[in-house]
């Protein structure tokens, strides 16, 4: 797994009054592709606003780690198992197109894994949406 966050997402229990917030602080180009989340660039990440987040067991934030290919999903599930990690989403094929799995931290934070193809992962380990 190489050493980086790609996505940071929040629950929140209201995306209209988020989003509104953000903007308002000045936070400009979200892309909003269902009535369920929100994406931010945020540097060379995504900054992400998810109602749907307390549905995957998260405490409030889930982080992502994208991957360059739809076989790595699998493989770095696998790792993060060996490692002490618990598998809570094994790789699968997304409704969004992608392929994406999940584990826990021991400290029982998610981890997404995911190759979206629709963004584009930089030969450093940026994330353009």
């Amino acid at each position: 797994m190489e050493q980086r966050i790609s996505l940071v997402t929040l629950g929140v229990t209201d995306l209209a009054r988020a989003r509104s917030f953000y903007e308002a602080l000045g936070w400009r180009g979200a892309r909003q592709p269902d009535e369920q989340i929100c994406f931010f660039q945020a540097g060379g990440m995504v900054f992400g606003l998810w109602t749907g987040l307390g549905g995957h067991g998260a405490p409030g934030i889930e982080l992502a780690h994208n991957v360059r290919s739809p076989e790595e999903v699998a493989a770095t599930l696998f790792h993060a198992e060996q490692a002490g990690g618990t598998i809570v989403r094994p790789a699968a094929r997304a409704e969004w197109g992608g392929t994406s799995g999940a584990f826990l931290d021991p400290d029982g934070y998610v981890w997404e894994v995911a190759h979206n193809p629709g963004w584009t992962l930089g030969d450093d380990g940026t994330v353009t949406i």
